[in-house]
């Protein structure tokens, strides 16, 4: 692919593409679908007939150095289209393994992502620029490489919506439409259809993934993973690479990645997110939510919820499941790494943070959510208590908990919570004991040494008024796919305030409509794309 004509209209950007500099790489360039015994190909974006940007994050442009003018421009939606390469991009697409839904599925890989290019901004961080949807990589298997509109949108939505939820999370640039059909099966069901085509531009500093080192491992070349061992701890953990031991810096970062791991299912559980498919691939290095496929918000809480279809029947990937599944990925990461270890206690003192960092920071959130200055052993009890009644009632947890900073704790009732209940009757048979639990809460609330008002502060900074609920979405998408986009627009910048009033917004507060409970797209989805 030439590079972009109309170089002069972007700013001077520098590229360090350290991955692919300093790793090895696959001999054949292009995308024929092939087993690879090396890290990456390097392959081109396939050109779109149409591409048009239909929206951007302001936030990540302002990061990238973008201004405005520069996005509005069509040469902008060429670049982030895969239609025109900028100087010093070197696209590629990585190789990588992973376990999914428990089972060793071998090589992967980028089927449907290219990454342009690490970007260097202004303040010196690193940016790794990866279209979703670029078309055909050697890891596309029997698929075309593409994405359809309705997952891109719901790609690129999640990736802000959980930033600004302050979730670690990979980001998102851009949305492009390319003017072009793709066919998929949405349901897998022998009904495809023709739906319209987009491109994600997604950002992180590493899209590294637990899969990239299993892959080398299962093959056993430890050559090739010792090299991708030491390159991430030098670029992406930098802190570690300053130890001179090679086995205490190898301990150090593997201990790194199961507290971040830790830290961003915590945050998942806080806010109600269930990301649906946590196979080893879609796990980050970084400890970022990564791959945003067929997730959900708990509307009615239920711990046993899972938004993918694929999973209905084993609910492998359900809600409260996920810090266990987190953890059994990591103890997957930490066979793949023995290897480089003399023996297993460094791993399994790694495998010990994550246990410890988790149930540290999901008390802290807790007491957040609560209103309390900390949370208490005794605490356990009253929160198991609640969580039983939310789910035996079909109660809304995201309404609930925000809700909850408005009780009287003098005399509590239930009117601050009415509007979280989905079934009247449900409503009525709980009463008694939800006012029960009230009473305790109230006790212990007046017991804490938080102030009304800083408790209450505190809960609206852990409590979200917005969540990106499915059916939001699925309306959203529901507008762009007859070429109205303001939906898009609009839910953007609901989500940039998650935990502010937003006064005029408040329906996109409200409890899903009994129309969304079983509807496609606002109830569970599948992987289709």
């Amino acid at each position: 692919m030439a590079a972009n004509p109309l170089q002069n209209t972007f700013p001077p950007l520098r590229f360090d593409n350290a991955f692919v500099r300093e790793l090895p790489g696959d001999p054949e360039r292009g995308g024929r679908p092939r087993q690879v015994q090396a890290l990456y190909t390097r392959v081109d974006p396939t050109p779109v007939l149409a591409p048009k940007l239909v929206a951007h994050s302001k936030e990540m442009a302002a990061r990238l150095d973008f201004d405005e003018g520069l996005i509005e421009l069509a040469e902008f939606a060429e670049v982030f289209a895969g239609n025109a390469l900028l100087e010093g991009m070197e696209p590629y697409a990585a190789n990588y393994g992973g376990h999914q839904f428990g089972q060793w599925a071998g090589q992967l890989g980028d089927g449907r992502a290219i990454t342009l290019g690490e970007l260097i901004n202004a303040q010196g961080e690193r940016w790794e620029l990866q279209l979703k949807g670029a078309g055909l990589t050697p890891y596309s298997r029997t698929a075309d490489g593409r994405a359809v509109l309705r997952s891109s949108i719901r790609e690129f939505l999640c990736s802000e919506a959980m930033h600004h939820l302050g979730v670690p999370t990979t980001r998102a640039l851009s949305l492009v439409t390319t003017g072009e059909k793709v066919v998929r099966d949405m349901f897998y069901d022998g009904n495809p259809r023709s739906e319209p085509g987009a491109i994600v531009c997604r950002v992180a500093p590493s899209f590294i993934r637990f899969g990239n080192f299993e892959l080398p491992a299962s093959r056993g070349d430890l050559e090739l993973l010792t090299r991708l061992v030491d390159f991430t701890i030098r670029r992406d953990f930098p802190e570690h690479a300053q130890e001179p031991d090679v086995a205490k810096q190898r301990e150090q970062w593997f201990a790194d990645v199961c507290e971040r791991t830790a830290y961003m299912v915590a945050h998942w559980m806080r806010v109600g997110f269930v990301h649906g498919v946590m196979n080893t691939d879609n796990m980050s290095i970084l400890g970022l939510a990564i791959d945003y496929g067929p997730y959900g918000w708990i509307d009615n809480f239920d711990p046993n919820w899972t938004p993918n279809t694929t999973d209905a029947q084993g609910r492998r990937y359900r809600y409260g499941h996920q810090p266990q599944i987190a953890f059994w990925n990591l103890t997957r990461l930490a066979s793949a790494l023995l290897p480089l270890f003399k023996d297993e206690e460094p791993l399994q003192r790694g495998l010990q943070r994550f246990g410890e960092v988790f149930v540290a920071t999901d008390r802290a959130n807790a007491a957040a959510k609560l209103g309390f200055g900390t949370f208490a052993d005794d605490d356990v009890d009253l929160l198991h208590s609640l969580y039983a009644l939310l789910m035996s009632a079909e109660v809304d947890m995201t309404i609930f908990f925000r809700s909850l900073s408005e009780i009287d704790v003098n005399a509590p009732t239930l009117a601050p919570l009415e509007e979280a209940f989905y079934d009247e009757d449900k409503r009525k048979a709980a009463e008694p004991h939800f006012l029960a639990w009230l009473a305790r809460y109230a006790q212990r609330v007046r017991a804490d040494s938080l102030s009304p008002s800083e408790r209450r502060k505190r809960m609206r900074s852990a409590n979200p008024r917005y969540v990106l609920r499915n059916y939001l979405a699925q309306q959203a998408i529901d507008r762009a796919e007859r070429g109205d986009y303001a939906g898009i627009h609009e839910l953007l910048d609901v989500m940039r305030r998650p935990y502010d009033d937003q006064p005029g917004r408040e329906h996109y507060a409200a409890k899903r409509p009994e129309w969304a409970r079983e509807r496609a797209g606002c109830s569970m989805l599948s992987c289709s794309s």
